[in-house]
């Protein structure tokens, strides 16, 4: 039990291994689109580095003091929550629709244009070329819910036509000239670039203009606690930015300062108002002391009545100047706020000393009472008129002289350098996305990359991998060459006659070895060379080897067994006419169908003319009797067959041959394949003897990973 746990965890530790060698391997083996992918990478970060639009900033500094008490302080009145400046209600009040609307109403912000470029590029190239069209306008009114299009008819006149989105022209001008046309009003102001050049010009919605100013538009406090205020401008348009802040900064100001007056305004409407009604209440006052003087005669007030008389007006003037003072907290506070409840406590309590001293007033003589009550009125109300007066003098000093707690401390200015596009950045982020879009499409392919590369796969089926043949580059050449003419002699088809010290030749001769001794218990002296699909390179090793046989001096009949799409006739330069199909079908002798290869003691049987009956051919008992001769006659016999898991040819040519080898292409054939077409052969009968796994590449992920195949050229240098 114990051995088990182990091996179960040691399984697992190879599962979670990470192979860093195969994966240095397979970016390596990919370095080529890696490589490609980087560039084209870099090269579009270059090109959006370089055709991108630059974007300006503008910024300006304004200062928010901390707010005085205004009418407030002047009436005693003491708030410590509202003379806190908050720096956060000041941003968010610059970036209200009020101050902001302000900007694009003054600026005309909801007119918008946009010169027409080719796309993508277009406007990259022109700012290369430092052509930069400008299209300006004093006026613009529109009732049309669709953009018009201005052309330059001639860049010199400065003429110009108006089009609908359908391409109609809708009327005619020049710059300078005012234009009604049927839905819109339009006056050009400025108008530079190229004749031809086009413009797109449309109203937006005052909400979107809003919203686009406030995009672009970011405020921060400058040191916390400091009431500093960072106004900063992005845009494409340098000029623009300077504008817009400067009137968004002074749009603010304006409000603040009409926000501080609007208080002493109201403040001196409500004194306003009292003075009048005070005028008439002291006027009514004096007239009913003097007629009481006049039909009563000089009356006198003792020391009594005098004291009492200065205490009530004292008192009359404290609640006259609390009612101003609650008509100033109604419009600010509840009945709840502290200085609210402060304000009626003391009233209450005032009102209870005036009611303490009317109680006096009534034990004194009637005519004591009388001239009092008169006296106090005229006292008092002229006592409220001086403080009215008073007041409307100071309120109108505090609107005369209202500044407001926010100033101006610097004004907008822009930048000349762009802030964007960071071109540097732009080339390194696309270096670094090119690089990792490179090294996924490597280690993806290599994920799905199904083929055969490694003989242990081949091996793991039971089948022996006799050779390994690698990719001849020599080979390919020739394939290319072979494309564009008709090849005339075998030195310029074979490899093994035009390099016979190319890699892959070394390796046929390590098979040629190697059957020598598989063969030596077989039942007969015929080899059968199969695939199990098609596109394998079969053909190529089949004559290859034969070549590389016979140059041994044993003689060597080779046949093309493959009667549908024999290639043979291709790699020797022969005719594939009167072949193996003409001498099944009774149209030709054995010895008719023998040619010379152009090899020395190699012949060829070529496939022949196609029959529309294959399968049934090779069935026939003169395919037999070929055999048993050609065994005879020959040191070695082999056939090139059709692939096995497309037709069943090579199934019934086994049944004949004393040996069988299986070929594989690296990378394309697959396991499955080779173990299906062992499977098959064996139903039949038929055993496999070995694998050849052709055209191997040397990859660097299989070096890497300990399974690479070791292949050295050894030749004569002296030369």
């Amino acid at each position: 039990m114990t051995v088990t746990n182990n091996t179960i965890h040691s399984s697992a530790t190879k599962v979670d291994d990470i192979d860093f060698g195969k994966i240095f391997g397979i970016v390596i083996d990919y370095k080529i689109s890696i490589f490609v992918i980087i560039i084209i990478s870099v090269l579009f970060g270059v090109i959006k580095a370089i055709t991108a639009t630059p974007i300006y900033e503008a910024d300006s500094l304004i200062q928010v003091e901390q707010k005085t008490g205004g009418l407030s302080s002047m009436l005693g009145i003491t708030d410590d929550v509202s003379q806190e400046s908050s720096t956060t209600a000041e941003i968010e009040l610059i970036k209200s629709r009020m101050v902001l609307g302000e900007t694009v109403d003054h600026l005309n912000l909801t007119t918008m244009i946009k010169p027409e470029y080719t796309p993508f590029i277009g406007e990259g190239i022109a700012r290369i070329q430092g052509y930069q069209p400008i299209l300006t306008l004093q006026n613009f009114k529109t009732l049309l819910t669709t953009p018009i299009y201005l052309t330059i008819d001639d860049a010199t006149t400065k003429t110009f036509s108006i089009t609908n989105e359908k391409g109609n022209v809708l009327t005619q001008g020049h710059v300078g000239e005012l234009i009604n046309s049927d839905g819109f009003e339009l006056l050009v102001n400025q108008l530079n670039g190229e004749s031809g050049q086009v413009f797109t010009i449309y109203k937006q919605s005052r909400r979107n203009a809003i919203v686009q100013l406030q995009n672009a538009l970011s405020i921060y406090e400058k040191g916390k606690g400091t009431g500093m205020l960072v106004l900063t401008m992005t845009s494409p348009y340098l000029i623009m930015n300077q504008n817009v802040l400067n009137d968004i900064a002074s749009n603010y100001v304006l409000q603040n300062v009409a926000r501080k007056s609007e208080e002493a305004e109201n403040g001196l409407e409500f004194a306003t108002k009292q003075l009048v009604e005070i005028k008439a209440k002291l006027t009514a006052a004096e007239d009913k002391l003097n007629a009481y003087r006049t039909k009563a005669g000089a009356i006198n007030l003792n020391a009594e009545a005098n004291a009492t008389l200065k205490m009530l007006i004292t008192l009359e003037g404290q609640l006259s100047e609390l009612t101003f003072k609650e008509a100033e907290l109604a419009k600010r506070f509840t009945k709840e706020h502290p200085a609210y409840i402060a304000l009626l406590d003391k009233r209450h309590y005032l009102l209870q000393q005036q009611a303490k001293f009317e109680r006096q007033i009534k034990k004194m003589p009637q005519s004591q009472q009388d001239i009092l009550r008169l006296t106090r009125d005229v006292e008092v109300n002229q006592q409220i008129y001086m403080q009215l007066l008073n007041k409307t003098q100071e309120l109108r000093l505090v609107k005369a002289g209202t500044v407001g707690n926010v100033r101006i401390v610097d004004n907008a200015e822009s930048n000349p350098t762009p802030i964007a596009p960071r071109k540097k950045l732009i080339i390194i982020l696309s270096l670094f996305v090119g690089l990792i879009i490179s090294l996924a499409q490597a280690f993806v392919r290599s994920a799905f990359r199904r083929g055969i590369e490694n003989p242990d796969e081949i091996e793991a089926l039971g089948l022996p991998v006799y050779a390994s043949i690698p990719m001849s580059d020599w080979q390919e050449n020739i394939n290319k060459k072979n494309k564009m003419k008709q090849a005339l002699t075998v030195s310029q088809t074979l490899l093994a006659v035009a390099n016979p010290a190319d890699l892959s030749i070394e390796a046929l001769r390590s098979l040629r070895t190697s059957l020598h001794f598989a063969m030596m218990e077989a039942k007969n002296n015929i080899l059968m060379i199969v695939g199990p699909s098609p596109e394998i390179g079969k053909s190529f090793v089949s004559a290859n080897m034969v070549v590389v046989i016979a140059k041994t001096g044993s003689r060597v009949l080779i046949i093309d067994a493959d009667m549908r799409k024999g290639r043979l006739d291709r790699q020797f330069c022969i005719s594939h006419q009167c072949g193996l199909s003409d001498y099944l079908s009774g149209q030709k002798a054995h010895t008719d169908i023998i040619k010379q290869s152009g090899v020395d003691n190699l012949d060829i049987i070529s496939c022949g003319d196609t029959p529309p009956n294959p399968s049934e051919l090779l069935m026939h008992p003169r395919f037999k009797e070929l055999m048993t001769w050609a065994s005879a006659n020959y040191d070695m016999v082999v056939i090139d067959t059709p692939p096995i898991l497309a037709v069943t040819d090579a199934a019934i040519v086994g049944a004949h041959v004393g040996t069988t080898l299986m070929v594989g292409r690296f990378e394309k054939s697959v396991v499955k394949e080779v173990e299906i077409s062992k499977q098959r052969f064996e139903q039949n009968g038929i055993e496999v003897k070995g694998f050849i796994l052709n055209a191997v590449v040397r990859k660097a992920s299989g070096y890497y990973g300990n399974y690479g195949y070791y292949q050295y050229s050894y030749v004569n240098d002296k030369k």
